[in-house]
């Protein structure tokens, strides 16, 4: 299972790719809101970040990029995705599982513009992402857990339906909140979580490594010889 980044903050992906090992970004408005930048310079920033990085490539690092949320016809939501994705190569065009999305992501992905569907909140939004082979499709995991939903059998059912039907479209848990949600993840045979840098580094952590090593430390000092 691969670890992407829910940020458009350079020092946070920085971090993140150097330190724990990401396998790529995913940002949306909220993200870009955040990093205190206009669109247009957050994404020409990772843009470089990537260059200067050398992860040049589709597949190498993918960077997924969300056209503007007031887009409502897919003939709008095509031509900001040609100009999104014109900028690097590693980017991909987060584009809302409505219709007009969808009409909009399969156009994108005949035109080798590859797309990530997103918003998506039922297994049947999560299958027509796969029959028209989006690279990506992105269930929200911790919106559906705050409203009391079942979000294991939502993902196990959509893992089961990718696998059954042979889609190639991989699989991202969005909006991961915790490291319990990341394991559930992985024990799905989800592709991808992607999270914050706070949950990310959370999820490597535990009370109880850190009470033993204050043990250990304390063992070690007594020790005779030390």
């Amino acid at each position: 299972m691969k670890f992407f980044l829910d940020s458009a903050k350079l020092d946070e992906i920085d971090k993140a790719y150097k330190c724990y090992g990401i396998d790529g970004v995913t940002t949306n408005p909220r993200h870009i809101m955040n990093s205190g930048k206009p669109f247009l310079t957050a994404i020409n920033d990772i843009a470089n970040w990537v260059k200067e990085n050398h992860l040049e490539g589709k597949e190498v690092f993918p960077v997924s990029v969300e056209i503007n949320p007031h887009l409502d016809n897919a003939d709008d939501m095509v031509k900001e995705a040609r100009k999104i994705s014109a900028i690097c190569e590693n980017f991909v065009i987060k584009i809302p599982c409505n219709l007009e999305g969808l009409k909009a992501a399969k156009r994108l992905e005949e035109e080798g513009i590859r797309t990530n569907v997103t918003l998506v909140f039922s297994p049947s939004q999560a299958i027509q992402a796969g029959r028209i082979n989006a690279k990506f499709v992105s269930p929200f995991i911790g919106w559906k857990e705050t409203n009391g939903e079942d979000a294991r059998a939502y993902m196990e059912t959509i893992s089961n339906i990718y696998h059954v039907k042979g889609y190639e479209t991989e699989i991202i848990a969005a909006a991961v909140r915790t490291g319990r949600e990341i394991s559930i993840m992985a024990e799905l045979d989800v592709d991808i979580v992607t999270c914050g840098l706070a949950v990310l580094e959370d999820s490597f952590t535990h009370p109880y490594t850190k009470h033993g090593l204050g043990i250990f430390c304390d063992s070690w000092d007594k020790t005779e010889g030390n």
